[in-house]
């Protein structure tokens, strides 16, 4: 029983020294960002919660108003970069080779390829998952996690820390939330007694219905550094 406990201190030690090591990067990562004059967003979510699609649907409504650029976090497959690449924006794809996120030092590889100066956005779409992410600071200036009616209500109960580090809530496939008898003001009200500074949106990227919200949010983060 004592050797048991020692492999679990020195597991704890192992994860704390990693998310130092990854927490410097970001801060480095962050410094670029910032001498750049570009704003940063880290998109999370499970896998089919309509990340891609808000990209898309974002990369397209604001292409006139800023430069996008964006970096697509996947175990592998160039897809999703393509997709945004269509849809208008500058996109390198960062492969992780079955890690459940992306960390500091992968994004710090993936935007060697961006000339940051000449964009005033760069979104991050980070691998689907609603537990490996939560933790990683990539130099972001926010955190949105995106949750999809068909998954269901109890996301912020099952999954709070990830609830809890992020500054932006999408609730996505508003469209299908009578189908999937998922309560959308059930993940409002506990997402928000998880996190009061939240700031919700509910949207359908399928129809655009909510979207605008969510453009003027965006804008208004780029606009002080333009």
């Amino acid at each position: 029983m004592k050797r048991s406990g020692s492999r679990r201190r020195i597991v704890i030690k192992i994860a704390r020294r990693m998310l130092q090591a990854n927490d410097d990067v970001a801060a480095t990562n962050r410094r670029a960002f910032a001498a750049a004059g570009v704003r940063v967003i880290n998109i999370l979510g499970s896998p089919g919660a309509g990340k891609t699609a808000l990209v898309e649907r974002t990369v397209r409504a604001l292409r006139r108003r800023m430069k996008i650029a964006v970096v697509e976090g996947d175990i592998a497959t160039s897809r999703d970069a393509e997709r945004v690449a269509a849809a208008g924006a500058m996109a390198v794809q960062m492969n992780t080779a079955g890690a459940c996120h992306l960390n500091a030092g992968m994004v710090a590889q993936a935007i060697e390829g961006i000339p940051l100066k000449k964009h005033d956005l760069l979104i991050i779409e980070n691998v689907g998952n609603l537990v490996c992410t939560a933790p990683f600071d990539l130099g972001e200036d926010a955190k949105v996690l995106v949750v999809s009616t068909p998954e269901g209500d109890d996301k912020p109960a099952k999954y709070p820390a990830i609830f809890r580090n992020s500054n932006v809530l999408i609730i996505n496939k508003l469209d299908l939330a009578k189908a999937a008898g998922c309560d959308v003001r059930r993940i409002r009200r506990e997402a928000l007694e998880l996190n009061p500074r939240l700031i919700v949106f509910e949207v359908s990227c399928r129809t655009g219905r909510g979207l605008d919200g969510w453009y003027d949010w965006l804008t208004k983060l780029v606009a002080p550094r333009r």
